[in-house]
């Protein structure tokens, strides 16, 4: 019997991710890894930068889900590069996915690549895709408590975009609660409080983007 420990595994994604990492810095290109619950509202982030970051920052976006288009049609409709990863039971993408999907995408045309990854909040937190950024979304109608729960994934994000905040008086969310965790688990971390179909607080989140292109 051969046993594979999980490390080696780890390991070798982790030398492909630097290996994605160098492609995209070469390409000048700012790679971002978005992750979320299903339903945080990623997509509809993603629709509302894409008209805050216009004339700013051409946008490729790689979507990633367990089956299905929808995400990608979508960003299509938008006019924006789109590949699209069905991982066909696998909850979360991995730098060989990456990999692969980029050679579908013209990098030099872009200025900002967004991996939108599978919605979840435990596998997504281990793998490194070769992003500059990991963006984690929480919205306001899953809970102040996901923090909490799944420390992992907001530790290792470089901001936090709390989503859907129009619904805050209809729902039990404590949004003083949910900054204290970030701070706490990401002190250098921003927090970004957005409505995306309102375009209300994109524009900040788009301004701190342009800041981070390599």
């Amino acid at each position: 019997m051969k046993i594979i420990a999980a490390k080696k595994i780890l390991k070798a994604n982790d030398q492909l991710a630097e290996a994605n990492r160098a492609t995209f810095n070469a390409a000048r290109l700012l790679a971002v890894n978005m992750v979320g619950s299903p339903g945080s509202g990623k997509t509809t982030l993603l629709e509302a930068l894409v008209n805050a970051l216009q004339g700013r920052m051409r946008l490729a976006v790689i979507e990633g889900d367990i089956a299905g288009s929808i995400d990608a049609e979508r960003m299509e409709a938008l006019g924006v590069p789109v590949v699209q990863i069905n991982t066909e039971g696998a909850c979360h993408l991995d730098a060989t996915m990456i990999a692969a999907a980029a050679q579908g995408l013209e990098l030099a045309a872009a200025d900002c690549l967004v991996i939108e990854n599978v919605g979840n909040l435990v596998c997504t937190a281990g793998f490194d895709l070769g992003e500059h950024v990991r963006l984690v979304l929480l919205s306001v109608t899953e809970g102040d408590d996901k923090l909490v729960k799944y420390p992992a994934i907001f530790r290792g994000s470089h901001a936090l975009v709390i989503t859907k905040c129009d619904l805050l008086p209809h729902v039990n969310f404590n949004m003083e609660r949910a900054v204290a965790d970030m701070r706490r688990l990401a002190p250098d971390a921003p927090v970004f409080q957005v409505c995306a179909p309102r375009q209300e607080g994109v524009a900040e989140l788009a301004d701190w983007l342009v800041q981070r292109r390599p």
